[in-house]
């Protein structure tokens, strides 16, 4: 494990073993990044692996969510940005919303929930523009995401999606770690 420069806690880096995992028929070999001297997570950055990858992703996950017949799409930034959208693509529908992590001049007035997920730094916030709010009222949504590692992240997307009057109908998401 590689030491701060300060000298504290071990930074997390991404080693050179990898995991070859199959995204429903799309083979995908991830690098693996130590988070712990005893525990490592794969790296899935979908904006790295392709617009083939993207649409593939989109596609599978929107026939398993189909039948769930949502109105909207939520993903949360920054990597469920690309899966919202493909996903959306994929349902036919038109538009989407994203719950924002990094503070937005827009954003001023946003419905906010706390995260904290084990590959960021600290705890965030996720934020959902208020504008975006009849888009949720009343609405089936589903909400995606490339991975989930601790659900941090997920869990606030839900509560925010449910504080903006959204009913939950689906998840799906590309890929969910194991636990340590």
């Amino acid at each position: 494990m590689r030491e701060s420069r300060t000298g504290e806690n071990p930074m997390p880096h991404v080693t050179d073993q990898t995991w070859h995992v199959d995204v429903a028929g799309f083979p995908v070999d991830l690098p693996l990044v130590a988070i712990r001297p005893d525990f490592a997570i794969s790296l899935m950055m979908v904006i790295d692996l392709g617009v083939r990858f993207g649409a593939h992703a989109g596609k599978q996950l929107a026939d398993r969510l189909a039948p769930l017949k949502p109105d909207i799409v939520v993903g949360a930034a920054t990597l469920g940005i690309p899966v919202a959208i493909e996903v959306t693509r994929a349902l036919g529908l038109d538009h989407y919303v994203v719950l924002q992590k990094s503070p937005k001049i827009h954003l001023g007035d946003a419905l906010t929930q706390t995260i904290s997920s084990i590959t960021s730094k600290g705890e965030q916030k996720l934020m959902l523009d208020r504008r975006s709010l009849p888009l949720l009222a009343g609405k089936r949504v589903v909400i995606v995401d490339d991975v989930v590692a601790s659900g941090s992240s997920l869990q606030g997307s839900l509560d925010l999606v449910r504080k903006a009057g959204g009913m939950v109908a689906g998840i799906g998401v590309i890929l969910t770690e194991a636990h340590d």
